[in-house]
């Protein structure tokens, strides 16, 4: 398996800074960019288009927290974490809450499309703004979920270079991304769908 944090001199560890990190993939990779090899031997422009297509994919995965931690789950357990379980009690309440607005949101969508009448289009505009203001307000929850857990994993870091590392919570953590990256797509489906 490819290590990512090695292909970027990038220490096995949870938390990284977006910005250092585009900086070093940056300047690892501009050397190997197409538009700089383009007058080379096709070898060459080979192997430097098979170095940045590497770094690149590298790059990807370590900026995206969620697939950061599968990444270095993998690397550090030799396998893929488990699939998501059961949602965690704590967020049940708030899975039931999107759940339910998205169901509001999905009958709405489904009874404007039989509206032909503009003085009605705009009675179902009205109430689809309601619910995009309902939608947005779960997106704000999630994303404070998100910044939680980003700072959580940024408290992480020293732990990460004992032997004690706490594989558990951050197995835990990649499925609470999974979570919110899911409900976040499930919730700006509905907001792109009752704006127009």
């Amino acid at each position: 398996m490819t290590d990512n944090f090695a292909l970027l001199s990038e220490p096995r560890r949870p938390w990284i800074d977006g910005g250092s990190l585009k900086k070093k993939f940056l300047a690892l990779s501009s050397g190997a960019h197409p538009d700089r090899v383009h007058q080379s031997s096709p070898e060459e422009r080979k192997a430097a288009g098979a170095r940045y297509a590497e770094l690149n994919t590298a790059y990807n995965c370590l900026r995206e927290p969620k697939d950061r931690l599968r990444h270095l789950l993998e690397l550090e357990l030799g396998k893929k974490p488990d699939d998501i379980q059961n949602i965690p009690p704590d967020l049940m309440d708030f899975a039931f809450a999107i759940g339910r607005v998205c169901k509001d949101a999905d009958a709405l969508l489904a009874e404007k499309t039989n509206v032909t009448s503009p003085i009605l289009k705009v009675r179902f505009f009205e109430r689809g703004q309601e619910r995009v203001e309902q939608l947005n307000s779960l997106q704000r929850k999630i994303n404070d979920g998100r910044d939680a857990l980003a700072a959580e994993l940024q408290a992480m870091n020293p732990a990460w270079e004992t032997k004690d590392k706490p594989l558990k919570r951050l197995e835990e953590i990649y499925r609470l991304l999974g979570y919110f990256a899911r409900w976040s797509e499930q919730l700006q489906e509905r907001v792109v769908q009752l704006s127009f």
